[in-house]
């Protein structure tokens, strides 16, 4: 079975159009073994970058800061490197259109996209709306490691190669009880 690469970003909002990556993590996961390994991470800065970012909330709720995307070299600078990274593997995120919306709106290319994991996810984990809604809500990436791994003191750090990695072994999970993304 082919490896599959779980990518991870962090990013100052949730709109590509108005908000910006700050951080690429990229992690291979080995779909018969379970083992992973990171191929890339790293802090990016995208042009845009400035003074009025400071308060994002990624800088409240993470220890990344500020400054260490100031010194972060420019996406662009890697934009070969992940382009052969996005070619190579059959590439997955916990929240896809979340995660490859922001690089698409960049310029990359993903010739070999799964399913989401989080959307995947929903079903197993079978959490209610919190308005009483039908179905389930899809899951946090907290609480989809927490329904998986319940007894693993975890909390997500929101750094993309950490996140990636967990969320990398949540997806092993599915691959082991029979849930397919390809």
């Amino acid at each position: 079975m082919e490896k599959i690469a779980v990518i991870d970003i962090e990013t100052t909002g949730l709109v590509p159009q108005n908000d910006i990556i700050l951080e690429i993590g990229i992690v291979e996961l080995n779909p018969e073994t379970g083992e992973t390994e990171v191929v890339f991470d790293s802090l990016v800065k995208e042009p845009s970058f400035g003074e009025p970012l400071r308060g994002s909330w990624i800088f409240d709720n993470s220890d990344l800061s500020f400054e260490d995307v100031q010194n972060a070299p420019l996406l662009e600078s890697f934009r070969n490197e992940l382009q052969d990274i996005f070619n190579e593997y059959k590439i997955t995120a916990f929240n896809l259109s979340f995660d490859l919306g922001f690089l698409k709106s960049r310029g990359f290319i993903f010739p070999n996209e799964l399913l989401c994991i989080m959307l995947t996810s929903t079903d197993i984990c079978k959490i209610p709306h919190y308005n009483g809604g039908p179905g389930y809500k899809w899951p946090k990436a907290q609480e989809a490691w927490d329904y998986f791994f319940p007894n693993t003191n975890y909390i997500e750090k929101h750094r993309a190669a950490d996140d990636a990695k967990h969320e990398a072994k949540i997806l092993y999970e599915l691959i082991k009880i029979g849930k397919s993304i390809l």
